[in-house]
């Protein structure tokens, strides 16, 4: 990403990072008792009570629909009867989003990081049919795990600011394979951007790796 898109997807992934943790995970958490979400088409959103998922730039319940950017976290939740807040005590990590907090959204940065989840979705499904993927509002990244190994796709953090996929075995592997501190890491841009196939092809590598590594 050049410097102007970058700093337009950082901006957005932050505030679609809030909203996974203070309006879907949180409430979803208060409600249901869990903080698992899923991708959906053109965004993502909770697997139990409250309904909500985010599709584009709205936040979309079954009885109304609201534009996100511009407005306050808080200012959302009221909109749709939200208790809003992050969950409470399971983590320590996160977004970082405040209630107060105004959500800004550029609609490029929008759709490449719903389309990375998708992708990551995708190929997580292919991985292993028998799971079904989870995006995780801690680190806004949408992954299973299989044989003591986690697989997913990140839209991006501290470690590197684009979307990517990993693999992390629970115990650590050495070699040049495994080049991340948590295992290994490939940006999709590098592995075909959009591509499932190629990131299909990225776990399939890790699983051996790590089985080989046993």
């Amino acid at each position: 990403m050049d410097d102007g898109r970058h700093d337009a997807y950082a901006v957005t992934r932050h505030a679609l990072h809030g909203v996974a943790e203070l309006l879907l995970a949180g409430p979803q958490h208060r409600r249901s008792g869990t903080i698992r979400l899923r991708v959906t088409p053109g965004g993502f959103g909770t697997v139990a009570e409250p309904e909500l998922r985010v599709e584009g730039l709205d936040l979309v319940s079954p009885r109304s629909r609201v534009a996100m950017d511009g407005v306050t976290y808080a200012d959302l939740g009221a909109a749709l009867g939200l208790a809003a807040g992050a969950p409470q005590d399971l983590y320590s990590d996160g977004s970082g989003a405040a209630l107060a907090d105004v959500v800004r959204l550029d609609p490029d940065a929008t759709r490449a990081l719903a389309t990375a989840l998708a992708t990551g979705d995708a190929a997580l499904h292919r991985l292993d049919p028998t799971q079904p993927p989870v995006l995780w509002p801690e680190h806004f990244d949408v992954g299973i795990s299989l044989d003591e190994v986690n697989y997913g796709v990140s839209s991006g953090d501290g470690y590197l600011p684009e979307p990517y996929a990993y693999v992390g075995p629970w115990r650590p592997r050495t070699g040049g394979f495994w080049s991340a501190p948590f295992g290994a890491a490939r940006p999709l841009a590098e592995l075909g951007q959009n591509d499932a196939d190629a990131v299909l092809a990225f776990f399939h590598e890790g699983r051996r790796r790590a089985a080989e590594a046993t």
